[in-house]
């Protein structure tokens, strides 16, 4: 089955308070790599949220974000007046002993511990309790994310199949075309070899001849590597439907790739090798898209 490692998702859970959203994004990664950015108040999350990533996504880049947006007035400071004025008061005693002079400003002693209670301490709270909650957000995000990464998936396999298609059509032309320049490249051969003997007016042994005919013909023979490529792209076919199956595809392209450049490398033929080109062609095609591949 083809999953992109890219893609978006995101959702939302409403509370009496206001709103989180989980947004989680994926980009290409050869490993997994997954950040976990949350607001002060949900911090407490951090590690639990990341378990249940790594448990979820096999590889990839992934990013998960939070968002509070607060019901009004629900970051509204409770002020504890008694509170206030006690401290308040024990300042304006402690002055009059001691002949300060005191303000009538008490702005000044809102900073000070227990007189403001930030009621934004509900989503502290709420992170605390009740996990499943927090559980369910991240495996719905997780579950938004993963739909598109697999539309996305069914469009690079749709690429890919095309083009292995194209290699499979390549690699039948070649076997053709191996055959006729093998034997047009070894009539050349016994044509030089009896040119030359004939120049330096040498006794022409046909037996010798055609032993380095066969040598020669032996180490041109590319049915070997056609043999593997075809054994690759049906293994290739095969792999496609597994889950996961990013890193085993790359590994056959590799391999493809070269058996390919061998070929390329034994037959001197301008039609042939331009077949070599094509299927490197369609072979880099293929890993592009491979690499996007959980």
């Amino acid at each position: 089955m083809f999953i992109s490692m890219t893609g978006f998702g995101s959702k939302s859970y409403e509370f009496e308070w206001g709103t989180v959203k989980f947004e989680i994004t994926s980009v290409n990664h050869k490993y997994q790599d997954f950040s976990v950015r949350l607001p002060r108040e949900l911090f407490s999350l951090e590690n639990r949220i990341a378990a249940i990533l790594r448990s979820n996504i096999t590889r990839g880049k992934v990013k998960l974000s939070a968002e509070i947006t607060w019901n009004p007035g629900a970051k509204i400071p409770l002020l504890d007046n008694d509170g206030l004025m006690g401290l308040v008061n024990q300042v304006r005693r402690i002055a009059k002993r001691n002949n300060l002079e005191v303000t009538n400003d008490i702005t000044s002693f809102l900073a000070l511990p227990g007189v403001l209670d930030d009621s934004s301490n509900v989503a502290e709270e709420a992170a605390s309790e009740n996990p499943e909650i927090w559980d369910k957000l991240t495996l719905d995000a997780v579950a938004a994310l993963m739909e598109m990464k697999k539309t996305e998936g069914e469009k690079l396999r749709a690429k890919v199949e095309a083009d292995l298609a194209k290699l499979e059509e390549i690699i039948d032309s070649l076997k053709g075309r191996w055959i006729i320049a093998n034997s047009e490249a070894l009539e050349s051969l016994r044509t030089r070899i009896e040119s030359v003997m004939e120049h330096y007016d040498l006794d022409i042994d046909e037996a010798r001849i055609a032993q380095e005919v066969a040598l020669m013909s032996d180490k041109w023979d590319v049915s070997e590597e056609t043999a593997r490529l075809e054994a690759h792209t049906g293994k290739f076919r095969q792999v496609m439907d597994e889950s996961s199956c990013g890193k085993k595809l790359d590994f056959l392209i590799q391999e493809m790739n070269r058996e390919i450049n061998t070929m390329g490398s034994k037959v001197n033929d301008t039609e042939f090798r331009w077949g070599v080109v094509e299927a490197k062609t369609c072979i880099e095609r293929m890993r592009e898209q491979i690499q996007n591949i959980e």
